[in-house]
């Protein structure tokens, strides 16, 4: 995947966004800000791009994003329910009518039997709905390239909802 392929598919997202008059919003954490990133380095994105949030440290994720403590402990940061409500407190915490969160295991290390390095959530919310989540397993991959296909399948994932 070339930055060009990440660009249009920002690009694609920019433009159903805008179409519809919808704002985006993402909150991310194993991405650092990544998906955000590629949307702002569109000219215009600042007409449908309302927000990132990166949430990196659980702490963070609880007081930006409203993600509960207990699903914290039960599931851990690397979960479902964690996507789910990163993707509705980034609603909640902002103008957004669409969000996208992401919580993962980049590596090289962090990454335990249950939770390998490569696993990732993400989810996906939009105003009025209830939230949902993808899981993704790249593998034991670069660091690098585990952010760069999380980015290009939370795009994807971006505009699948956009795209019904």
């Amino acid at each position: 995947m070339t930055n060009n392929t990440l660009l249009s598919l920002a690009d694609a997202v920019l433009g159903e966004a805008r179409a519809q008059g919808l704002m985006v919003v993402t909150a991310e954490s194993c991405t650092g800000g990544l998906v955000a990133a590629t949307l702002t380095d569109i000219a215009g994105s600042s007409d449908v791009f309302e927000r990132g949030f990166i949430t990196y440290s659980n702490e963070a994720k609880h007081q930006m994003l409203d993600v509960s403590a207990e699903s914290l402990t039960r599931f851990g940061a690397v979960s479902e329910a964690v996507a789910k409500e990163m993707a509705y407190g980034a609603l909640a915490n902002s103008r957004g009518d669409i969000a996208v969160s992401i919580t993962g295991v980049a590596g090289p290390g962090g990454g335990s039997a249950a939770k390998p390095v490569g696993l990732v959530w993400i989810g996906i919310a939009m105003q009025g709905e209830t939230p949902t989540a993808t899981e993704c397993r790249f593998g034991p991959l670069r660091r690098a390239e585990i952010r760069r296909l999380t980015t290009e399948t939370a795009l994807k994932l971006i505009l699948e909802k956009l795209r019904p």
